[in-house]
């Protein structure tokens, strides 16, 4: 499912195309906001289905092989462990996987060269050997490969960068968290599980659905205002001046502290200095941080941040 953090990285994202393209229709840009999620659980399909075509590619070479005018008694009689591999075979007959992509129509087909790419550096790599020759063989062997191959081959493919790019904006920066969100999914796969074993869900539960869309809405709805503190925090700077990402980094991290009583204070500052790092500029977290816990002391003073919930005894004093 997608992370909290990834759910404030697509507030953010579509928070910061709301501002900049001109276009502040706020209907319009929330279902922006909606397809940017929906395109990351998109790509988390996508790159399941990509290791089925590097099966069926390798697959394709063991026939043409075996086909050659005078083949070889290896051309004959080819180890088939990776085409056998178990793991490989319950996504190739998963039915939640299966359907997705025939919904949406995910295809491989334009970009053999990817399919041609990743196979050919599974084979050259080490632990590729070591499992075509390893005595025994298994379940957990199976899965460890299938893991390597998206955790060391698929995420560092510069290729797959370039393609990525082309078919939506921000699907560069969803790699990392997609490719953890896959390897979970396998840890969870067991050799006895049939085809309706289910894959992630877009989100956790509907408090995450819901939580995306108000902060989301909290940034917008009360923009002027955390603008206003943040003004008042930074009296020896000019506004104009401090990074545009800056500003709407602390918006949203504004709209968290004030809007959502149960999540504590130190997650919400913690996290935004963590996106911070990503989406600004190098000393930007040091910036937000001294921004931040002035607004913040002067919100608690106001009584505008009351924190509620289990394990939050002491947040408001």
């Amino acid at each position: 499912m997608i992370s909290r953090r990834q759910l404030r990285i697509k507030a953010l994202q579509s928070l910061y195309a709301y501002y900049t393209t001109g276009r502040e229709d706020m209907r319009r840009s929330e279902k922006e906001l909606h397809f940017n999620i929906e395109k990351a659980y998109e790509l988390y399909h996508y790159l399941l289905l990509l290791l089925i075509d590097v099966v069926l590619y390798a697959e394709s070479r063991i026939e043409i092989a075996s086909n050659k005018l005078i083949p070889t008694h290896e051309d004959l009689h080819p180890n088939t462990r990776f085409l056998d591999n178990m793991l490989v075979a319950q996504l190739r007959n998963n039915t939640h996987l299966l359907r997705f992509v025939e919904q949406h129509k995910l295809n491989w087909v334009n970009h053999p060269e990817l399919i041609k790419e990743v196979y050919t550096r599974l084979i050259e790599s080490e632990e590729y050997e070591a499992y075509m020759k390893a005595e025994e063989h298994g379940y957990a062997g199976d899965k460890r490969l299938v893991t390597f191959i998206y955790t060391h081959i698929v995420f560092s493919s510069e290729r797959l960068d370039s393609i990525m790019e082309e078919q939506s904006i921000y699907w560069n920066d969803d790699l990392e968290f997609i490719t953890s969100m896959i390897v979970k999914t396998f840890k969870k796969f067991k050799e006895e599980d049939g085809p309706d074993k289910p894959l992630m869900e877009l989100y956790k539960n509907k408090e995450d659905s819901d939580y995306v869309v108000k902060l989301y809405r909290q940034t917008i709805l009360h923009h002027e205002e955390y603008v206003e503190y943040i003004k008042q925090n930074t009296r020896n700077w000019d506004l104009e001046r401090i990074a545009f990402m800056d500003i709407l980094i602390m918006q949203i991290a504004l709209a968290e502290l004030v809007a959502f009583p149960t999540i504590p204070t130190k997650v919400t500052l913690n996290e935004y200095l963590e996106i911070s790092k990503f989406y600004s500029t190098s000393k930007s977290n040091i910036f937000i941080n001294g921004v931040l816990d002035k607004v913040l002391m002067q919100l608690k003073e106001e009584k505008k941040i009351v924190k509620k919930g289990r394990g939050l005894i002491g947040e408001n004093d």
